[in-house]
């Protein structure tokens, strides 16, 4: 067979050459084959062993576990039917807080119930929103003052140093009091599923208890309710001693002087001490804000200034205004305007739980709800409020 006959049937070296690489190729994409398949494979037992662990094995975050929701629960169902089974069964041992207080009179409300009750009491119209307010446990709580600065003198190496004064401490308890609400509802309500009974709870306690703590700051007698800030004696600035609050005059019984009325107000930020004045705000009530609002300084420009923000308080010379509506109204020697630093002058101590009791006997059909809580206030500084007096002396 001739050369030529050889090459024309693919035979030869170069021919073996092509087949073996060919056949090497195919080995080549076989192994490559093999291996992602592999690969898949082993991905996709991961993926389902993740998942199995993520359902089955992994605790989830606490950020997404709502630890309330056993308190929620169990307190709704103490409401609507007087099931306390899931109170008293209830570990609330992590938030240092027991549920089973039946001793105490009731069961601890849940926390999203708590926190509408405090809110609608920092919001509502009470010395609460510039006060200094502290939790407690006990049943008092003390404040040590110092009634004056301590003594001080300046020194040299070379002279003795004189004997400075001794400062003197005042000690003054605040005792806790019993803050007492019973709303009423009828058990057909209660029955409705629909009918959100926390809300409605949360809103009827705290609307009485905010008007009964309200009045009690500013004249409370201290007899099973915090004391007044109006309840302490009152002195003339000019007399001021501890123990008192010191007031300015208008100069007219029963209004502000008819030639410089907004003299008054000036007489009453600049009779607080300087230290005090700096975190200063006015409390008077709607009737004599509208009267003050009228006034204007000698160059005819209102001392009254609305807020720039929405819930950003109104200013009086440039201090906020706290409006409470159990300041007494403007009449004769009437103490209706009050400015201080009041975080520094008044103090509210308060157990930071609230506790309900269901009745279902006393007024039947009806339910009653029997919330308490225990809240106690004093002047704790009074060296940093000052009254003005609607009087002539």
């Amino acid at each position: 067979m001739s050369k030529t006959e050889t090459k024309a049937q693919g035979h030869g070296p170069a021919a073996e050459v092509k087949t073996a690489l060919a056949g090497f190729m195919s080995e080549i994409k076989n192994f490559q084959d093999e291996i992602h398949t592999e690969l898949e494979q082993q991905k996709e037992r991961l993926t389902m062993l993740d998942r199995k662990s993520t359902s089955f094995g992994r605790p989830q975050l606490a950020a997404n576990v709502d630890l309330d929701a056993p308190h929620k629960k169990a307190f709704e169902a103490y409401l609507r039917s007087g099931d306390d089974d899931g109170l008293r069964g209830l570990d609330l041992e992590g938030k240092a807080m027991s549920t089973a207080v039946a001793a105490d009179g009731g069961y601890l409300v849940d926390p999203e119930t708590a926190s509408i009750i405090a809110g609608t009491l920092q919001g509502a119209g009470s010395l609460r929103r510039v006060a200094n307010v502290v939790n407690v446990e006990s049943t008092a709580y003390d404040v040590l003052i110092d009634e004056g600065n301590l003594g001080s003198g300046w020194a040299d190496e070379t002279t003795a140093t004189a004997e400075t004064a001794t400062p003197t401490i005042d000690r003054i308890s605040i005792p806790l009091h019993e803050l007492a609400a019973m709303p009423k509802i009828s058990q057909r309500l209660l029955d409705d599923s629909a009918f959100d009974i926390e809300a409605w709870m949360a809103g009827r306690i705290a609307d009485k208890f905010a008007q009964a703590e309200a009045a009690a700051f500013i004249s409370g007698d201290g007899i099973n309710k915090p004391t007044g800030i109006l309840t302490h004696p009152t002195v003339a600035d000019a007399t001021w001693s501890w123990g008192n609050i010191g007031y300015v005059i208008t100069g007219t019984s029963g209004d502000f002087d008819a030639t410089n009325p907004g003299d008054a107000i000036v007489d009453l930020v600049y009779a607080l001490g300087a230290r005090y004045r700096a975190n200063g705000a006015f409390v008077m009530n709607s009737k004599t804000a509208g009267a003050v609002r009228k006034l204007k300084d000698s160059n005819g420009r209102f001392l009254w200034s609305d807020g720039l923000a929405a819930g950003e308080p109104s200013r009086l010379m440039g201090y906020p205004v706290v409006i409470a509506e159990d300041m007494p109204d403007i009449a004769a020697d009437s103490m209706s305007i009050a400015f201080g630093d009041f975080a520094a002058g008044y103090t509210i101590a308060e157990r930071p739980d609230t506790r309900i009791l269901r009745d279902p006997f006393s007024a039947k059909p009806n339910v009653l709800f029997y919330a308490t809580k225990r809240v106690g206030g004093d002047v704790s500084d009074f060296g940093a409020i000052k009254l003005l007096k609607f009087g002539i002396a």
